[in-house]
């Protein structure tokens, strides 16, 4: 079959879809030229998801938003931000492959990674959101550096609630040592200037994410970069409680909105627990420690008594904190049991827990 040519300038007159009062085409929706290389059918439509609901989705396209339906009404396998092929019927065909994904695993009863939750996909930058307040969490920072890195995306730290302490550098300086060259913003989530801030990473066709915890003021950022902060399309907001930084959800579910610069912006939830399958985004975000592993005199030195270990002597250099040392463990570790097989699950348990409390029992 024929492919029709979407792109750009070089194509035409291209089809424009209106989305409140924005006019745009396929590439500004972030179309670009991996998802056309994948269109090879006239007949089936390209589509950006927007929205994913239990039996249903809401996609936008060159003649405007509408509803698709996924094969045998199950959308779990979709995410905001995919690109599909639909038929006539609004059925979607195919689901062009991934540019990006994001996503965490989800627990099983018995210690397992039992499911991949999507979170989105095709996204361009990650922005990571936390404030200067007892929400800032180093780990949990090293954590979404990872998600970033393994799916792909250039992260951004975005650090909110400056003018509520008196060393905002002092947050910064954390922040940017995490990560070699990595972009932190410091801001007011309020103030219209941001979209100024951040125009690098939201202009048209770009497609930004955001996490954080609830209450940093990602509902907030978000109304401000999409213009609804006064309008009926904004989203609801929610204030940190002073005694620990933390909030309540005020994201319910995750949608694609577009920005004043021209890009995208897709909002998720506010996440209590982020459990990783990004080996290569941890090896990423720890690579002072992974360069450090090659010159261990054992291979399978485990970095925590060995003689000729270069980890452990990189501690007593002080070329390296103890207790990134310790979230590195912890984040392999946890990398390591969410791939576990069932039976594996049942036998570290055994060799744990379970061992124990039958121990206990004797006594």
């Amino acid at each position: 079959m024929r492919k029709r040519d979407t792109r750009g300038e070089n194509c035409g007159e291209q089809p424009r879809v209106s989305v409140g009062c924005v006019v745009l085409t396929l590439s500004e929706l972030g179309w670009s030229d991996a998802f056309q290389a994948q269109w090879d059918d006239a007949d089936l439509t390209p589509l950006r998801i927007a929205e994913v609901h239990r039996t249903r989705m809401l996609a936008i396209g060159t003649d405007g938003p509408c509803d698709i339906v996924a094969p045998h009404q199950d959308s779990a396998a979709y995410a905001v931000g995919d690109w599909v092929l639909v038929n006539h019927a609004k059925t979607v065909q195919h689901r062009l492959d991934r540019t990006s994904v994001l996503d965490r695993i989800t627990t099983g009863r018995d210690g397992t990674g039992s499911a991949t939750q999507l979170i989105a996909a095709n996204v361009d930058t990650l922005f990571i959101v936390t404030s200067c307040n007892a929400d800032f969490n180093v780990a949990r920072l090293e954590r979404y550096l990872a998600l970033a890195a393994g799916a792909d995306c250039v992260p951004v730290v975005i650090l909110t609630k400056a003018d509520g302490t008196d060393d905002p550098e002092g947050f910064r300086s954390q922040a940017q040592d995490l990560q070699r060259g990595l972009q932190v913003v410091t801001l007011d989530a309020r103030d219209p200037g941001i979209a100024r801030d951040l125009a690098p990473w939201c202009r048209a066709g770009q497609t930004v994410a955001l996490v954080g915890s609830s209450g940093v003021g990602k509902s907030t950022l978000t109304n401000t970069l999409t213009g609804d902060d006064l309008g009926a399309g904004a989203l609801e907001t929610g204030e940190i409680r002073e005694a620990d930084g933390k909030g309540r959800h005020t994201t319910r579910f995750r949608a694609l909105r577009p920005m004043v610069q021209g890009g995208w912006i897709i909002d998720t939830p506010g996440m209590r627990a982020l459990q990783l399958h990004a080996p290569e985004g941890i090896d990423t975000v720890f690579a002072e420690i992974t360069a450090l592993i090659d010159d261990c005199k054992f291979r399978d030195c485990t970095h925590a008594h060995e003689p000729g270990c270069a980890v452990q002597a990189a501690i007593r250099a002080g070329n390296l904190s103890p207790d990134r040392l310790a979230r590195w463990r912890k984040l392999k570790d946890e990398d390591r049991i969410a791939t576990q097989t069932r039976a594996q699950a049942h036998q570290r348990r055994f060799n744990t827990g379970g061992k124990q409390k039958k121990t206990a029992k004797k006594r």
